[in-house]
């Protein structure tokens, strides 16, 4: 097992992407959809921790 591990890493195998990285990701509209789905996972994550219920938990069986 070690061998053929070793051997996959040490081999001289070269291998093309997958994708083609586009010249255009420095774009601005790209950094504003970036910071609007940030914006948007925030306001949700907030909203779903307001939800949450505060103090100790209830005493019960447990699992």
């Amino acid at each position: 097992m070690i061998c053929v591990i070793s051997m996959a890493v040490l081999s001289d195998v070269s291998v093309e992407a997958a994708r083609v990285i586009r010249e255009d990701l420095g774009n601005v509209n790209h950094m504003e959809t970036y910071s609007s789905v940030y914006h948007k996972a925030r306001s949700t994550m907030s909203y779903w921790l307001q939800r949450l219920a505060s103090g100790p938990s209830p005493q019960g069986p447990g699992h």
